[in-house]
C-alpha cells in the first residue's frame, strides 16, 4: 500500500504488541510505541518493556525493519538493545539531548531539526 506521493505507507496501529526479534531471531520484547522522524513520518524507533522489577522503556531502532505475520525483526542485536542508554521520557517526547544519545548509540546519523523543541522524534 502506498499514499499519495507513492511512498509505502506504514501501518504503524498493526505493529503494536507484536514481538520485535533481533537481526539473530533472539526475543527482545514487544513492541509498545513507535516513535517517528517528524521531518518524515517514517517510523525510526520502537519502545519494548523490560524487566519485571522497576520496569523501564528500552529503545529499538526500525531502520531495516523486517515485517513478519507475528513479528517485527529488527537489524540490530539484543545485547546493543541492552546496552542502549536509559531514556527519561519527557511527557510524549525524548529531549534532545536524549535523542542525540540514542542515535549515537545505534550509530544512526543525528542532527537536531529547526523547531521550536529541536526534537526530531515524535510518538505514534
Amino acid at each position: 500500500m502506498t499514499d499519495d506521493s507513492g511512498r509505502a505507507k506504514w501501518s504503524v496501529a498493526e505493529w503494536h504488541g507484536k514481538m520485535l526479534l533481533d537481526r539473530n531471531g533472539e526475543k527482545i520484547g514487544k513492541l509498545e510505541d513507535v516513535y517517528v522522524d517528524v521531518e518524515t513520518d517514517e517510523p525510526q524507533f520502537g519502545t519494548v518493556k523490560e524487566g519485571f522489577i522497576g520496569r523501564h522503556l528500552t529503545f529499538v531502532p526500525l531502520a531495516g525493519l523486517q515485517i513478519g505475520p507475528d513479528d517485527l525483526q529488527v537489524t540490530v542485536t539484543k545485547d546493543q538493545v541492552k546496552s542502549a542508554p536509559d531514556i527519561e521520557l519527557h511527557g510524549e517526547e525524548l529531549s534532545q539531548d536524549d535523542e542525540s544519545k540514542l542515535y549515537h548509540h545505534f550509530y544512526m546519523n543525528y542532527t537536531a531539526i529547526n523547531t521550536e523543541s529541536g526534537r526530531r522524534l515524535a510518538r505514534r
